[in-house]
């Protein structure tokens, strides 16, 4: 006896035309505010499944693309919120992309206009390398290696500085260089500063002691060690190009989790997406 295949459509890809026409024709019978919220979030269709547990596992592959290409669609050239590793960012969204490199995958993303904890960053690009992604509830996430470049103000970095010692008030010249002048021992300078693999490097290109000139052999400093950073950070180099500082930093290996169910919520809502 010869049976006919029979394939069932609950079985079948998430992305299917079945699923495509069950999905037009419910946008059809909601209000037009509903329809536009379904369409623009049906990208998240499958990422909802997971997060309800109807879907026990997506391949990595899939749900890379889902969440970058969806996150990116909705939120492309407007202002994204997100808490990363605990810190608040909000910014305009720019560029998300993945792709495979072998076993692993490599993310891009890139940022203007960012406020990182109210610490305002003009532009930003982070490259995570070595992407490994184990779906389920939570969905973990780790990263080899990440990097970011960026560029920020003058101004906002003088500004951090100056919240964190008291000795110095700090400001910036004319000439784009830091005037700091000690608060007690009578010490002008204006200075010039880079940074290559965690060392500081200071240069010294004006100093007054109570309004009279220091000779320029008195005003050479010896290379500064920034010690341990935060997570494993390094800065890699750091240079002033005029009123803005341009940026390098390497994390170490980072890892975390997140919920898709909280991401799809975030999306359709337009409220904070928790990332790690």
């Amino acid at each position: 006896m010869i049976m006919d295949a029979y394939s069932d459509p609950r079985s079948a890809s998430p992305f299917s035309a079945l699923r495509a026409v069950e999905l037009g024709r419910r946008l059809f019978e909601q209000s037009w505010l509903e329809q536009w919220v379904g369409y623009t979030t049906a990208w998240v269709e499958p990422v909802a499944d997971l997060g309800a547990g109807t879907v026990t596992a997506l391949l990595p592959d899939t749900l890379l693309t889902v969440l970058s290409e969806g996150i990116l669609s909705r939120f492309g050239g407007q202002e994204i919120s997100a808490t990363l590793l605990g810190h608040r960012l909000t910014g305009t969204l720019d560029v998300l992309k993945v792709r495979r490199r072998g076993a692993h995958f490599q993310t891009k993303a890139a940022l203007r206009e960012l406020r990182w904890d109210e610490r305002p960053v003009e532009e930003v690009t982070v490259i995570s390398h070595e992407v490994r992604l184990v779906p389920g509830m939570p969905t973990r996430v780790r990263a080899g290696r990440v990097d970011i470049e960026g560029t920020v103000g003058l101004d906002a970095v003088v500004d951090w500085l100056a919240n964190r010692q008291h000795e110095w008030e700090l400001s910036v010249t004319e000439l784009g260089l830091v005037r700091a002048v000690h608060r007690r021992k009578r010490i002008t300078a204006e200075l010039d500063a880079s940074v290559t693999d965690d060392v500081l490097k200071l240069q010294v290109r004006r100093a007054t002691w109570s309004g009279l000139p220091v000779p320029r052999r008195w005003r050479t400093l010896s290379p500064i060690p920034m010690g341990e950073l935060p997570r494993g950070a390094r800065v890699r180099w750091a240079v002033r190009d005029g009123a803005q500082v341009r940026f390098r930093i390497e994390l170490a290996p980072v890892s975390g989790s997140f919920d898709l169910a909280q991401i799809r919520s975030a999306i359709v809502a337009g409220t904070t997406l928790i990332v790690f």
